[in-house]
């Protein structure tokens, strides 16, 4: 079962916790010596940074898929996500230029980090805070990702879309009882995410179960889908799942849902949901699963999150905007979904699908 580090960073003494979370979550992803070198600085200078421009923040440490799916079982990667509610930052653009800083230092940080890591993307507004993300994964195989960066030395539709979520384990535990994967078959992208019953090492260990089970799945509709791991799941305590497809020739969504993931699309402008049947998988499926199909464009915007956040919340208009990394979207909707007037009581996951904008691809 995959890890999940939380590190509360208040002072100088969880920079160092900072840097061993993202050492053990390299080697736990594989990484060589020189990319395990990149995740440790890249670590400490985000955790450093909280210190120096918000006092205080939290920093994530995760294995996740790589944004832009690729067949087969995919290369994992270091992510680390730092967030605060800070004073954020006026000038964005200059903070990631080497010499920025506004405490007299050398102001290498944030420069440093988009040197070094493979995607690194910021977000922040005035008053509000600011969340960084940096993803360091194996070293690129020229043999194995050409010129076009999908294998075969050309582009592909699938690169104009993107993936991308945070995970928060409950009460600081070693593990989150949420897990999320997305795979790719030919042009169908398929994004699932899972809530273990519970929280903890046996929630955990039902949606990793998911996780594995989706790595044979991907070329199934959604509700196909759901059917293969309500087998792979039985024996464990089951998990809610959604799982939402993308066909990017047609440019058409599927989803369908058993538990209580929540789905919210975002299309012309507006939200709306996409329903999921009352369940377990792995414990009880219904008869008959629901597939929604809606149209998706270069506007969408898909977030799939578990109930650690409040069950009734709706996405303030500006998520996403301007366009982010969807692992940022994420971690901003996980920052400003919460409260210390209403604490979170379960795991929590975020996931986010979002096209890729044209200047980005």
């Amino acid at each position: 079962m995959p890890r999940v580090w939380e590190v509360p960073v208040q002072d100088s003494t969880r920079v160092r916790d900072v840097r061993v979370a993202a050492e053990d979550a390299a080697a736990l992803a594989g990484l060589d010596e020189r990319r395990t070198a990149a995740v440790s600085l890249v670590a400490t200078e985000l955790a450093t940074n909280l210190l120096k421009y918000a006092q205080a923040g939290e920093v994530l440490v995760d294995v996740v898929d790589p944004p832009s799916a690729r067949e087969g079982r995919p290369e994992r990667a270091v992510q680390i996500t730092a967030l605060d509610h800070g004073p954020g930052l006026t000038d964005v653009a200059g903070a990631l230029r080497d010499g920025f800083s506004t405490t007299g230092s050398l102001g290498a940080g944030l420069g440093t980090c988009r040197r070094l890591a493979d995607d690194f993307d910021v977000h922040s507004v005035p008053g509000r805070g600011t969340v960084a993300v940096a993803r360091v994964g194996p070293a690129p195989d020229p043999a194995v990702h050409g010129p076009g960066g999908e294998g075969d030395g050309g582009p592909s539709t699938a690169s104009e879309v993107r993936a991308g979520g945070v995970n928060v384990p409950f009460a600081g535990a070693d593990f989150s009882g949420d897990a999320w994967a997305w795979v790719r078959s030919g042009d169908r992208l398929t994004l699932m995410l899972a809530d273990g019953l519970g929280h903890g090492s046996e929630a955990a260990r039902a949606s990793t179960a998911a996780v594995e089970a989706l790595r044979h799945a991907g070329h199934l509709p959604p509700a196909e889908a759901l059917h293969r791991l309500h087998s792979a799941l039985s024996g464990t305590r089951g998990a809610a799942v959604a799982v939402a497809q993308l066909d990017t020739w047609a440019g058409r969504l599927r989803f369908a849902g058993i538990g209580n993931v929540t789905a919210r699309l975002r299309e012309d402008g507006r939200w709306r949901s996409l329903l999921s049947r009352p369940g377990i998988v792995g414990v009880h499926r219904p008869h008959t699963v629901r597939e929604d199909e809606v149209a998706w464009s270069a506007e969408s915007l898909l977030i799939l999150h578990t109930d650690g956040l409040p069950g009734r919340w709706t996405p303030p208009a500006d998520t996403g905007l301007p366009p982010a990394d969807p692992a940022v979207t994420a971690a901003v909707t996980v920052r400003d979904a919460g409260s210390p007037a209403r604490p979170v009581r379960d795991d929590t996951a975020v996931v986010v699908l979002a096209p890729v904008p044209p200047d980005r691809r």
